[in-house]
């Protein structure tokens, strides 16, 4: 029997970034899983902030040079990869001039956040399906950590829902307390249409707040997490009311099991995804 594989795509990965609790999960779960048996892939954005020389993060040549087209400009995608030694895990980096170059995260040293954090997401998410299609890797669980993987469930139930590599692929959303003021810019609803992903699917995103790309990443999942114990109630309510396999937060000694055991009862869960 071949071992079930799962995509990890996360906001953060101790220890490229200042340690977090989605950090040290983006670290720890990974390696857990994979001890459990079960194959793993491991997907970060290639934040400004992160050191390369002192990660060792060098670039994929045969992975990168396609370019990615949003909003009818083109971002060239490349990747990068580094290893947790200890871990014998590696993670992959996605990159580009545009939108990871710059030397913080999601917001700046003031707290504002950066302007095109929408096309960033949508590059970061795009950029991760490409790469696993040229690796040739089909995952059987795809695990978003934080709102900046949020619209991985969209790409993948609704414009790779034909495609063999994905078709038949379980998206499981993790919701942290990783909220951001106002909404990323309107016109997101506009730069997420395309061949498969028609106005109806994009309602909540018409007014892409925290709350409503969060609700749009569970409609498209089947399977949430509570990822943080502290999150925002009205999307805790929401999950809670949307039927789908739920998994309350579990304490950082017992979560590796929990999410393990998780994962395999939405393997088996035949459950229908909204559309």
């Amino acid at each position: 029997m071949e071992k079930p594989r799962v995509l990890f795509v996360q906001q953060e990965i101790t220890p490229y970034l200042k340690e977090s609790h989605m950090g040290l999960i983006g670290r720890h779960l990974p390696q857990g899983i994979q001890e459990k048996g079960k194959e793993i892939r491991t997907f970060m954005p290639r934040f400004g902030s992160i050191n390369e020389r002192r990660n060792q993060l060098h670039e994929v040549i045969r992975l990168s040079g396609m370019n990615l087209v949003i909003n009818d400009t083109d971002h060239p995608l490349i990747i990068k990869v580094a290893s947790i030694q200890a871990a014998r895990m590696q993670i992959y980096f996605i990159d580009n001039e545009d939108f990871f170059q710059r030397k913080y995260t999601l917001a700046d040293k003031t707290g504002k956040y950066a302007p095109d954090n929408d096309e960033r997401a949508i590059f970061f998410a795009r950029g991760v399906i490409e790469t696993v299609k040229k690796l040739g890797w089909a995952p059987d669980i795809v695990h978003c950590n934080g709102w900046f993987t949020s619209l991985m469930p969209l790409y993948l139930k609704v414009a790779m829902k034909e495609n063999p590599m994905f078709s038949d692929t379980k998206v499981i959303y993790s919701i942290y307390n990783d909220g951001f003021p106002g909404s990323l810019k309107p016109e997101l609803y506009k730069k997420l249409q395309g061949k498969d992903i028609k106005a109806e699917h994009l309602a909540l995103y018409q007014e892409p707040t925290f709350i409503n790309i969060s609700k749009a990443a569970i409609d498209y999942a089947d399977g949430v997490i509570f990822g943080h114990q502290d999150i925002d109630a009205e999307v805790e309510q929401y999950a809670r009311k949307s039927d789908k396999p739920l998994l309350e937060y579990q304490s950082m000694d017992t979560y590796i099991d929990a999410f393990n055991d998780f994962y395999d009862e939405v393997l088996i869960n035949e459950s229908v995804v909204s559309e």
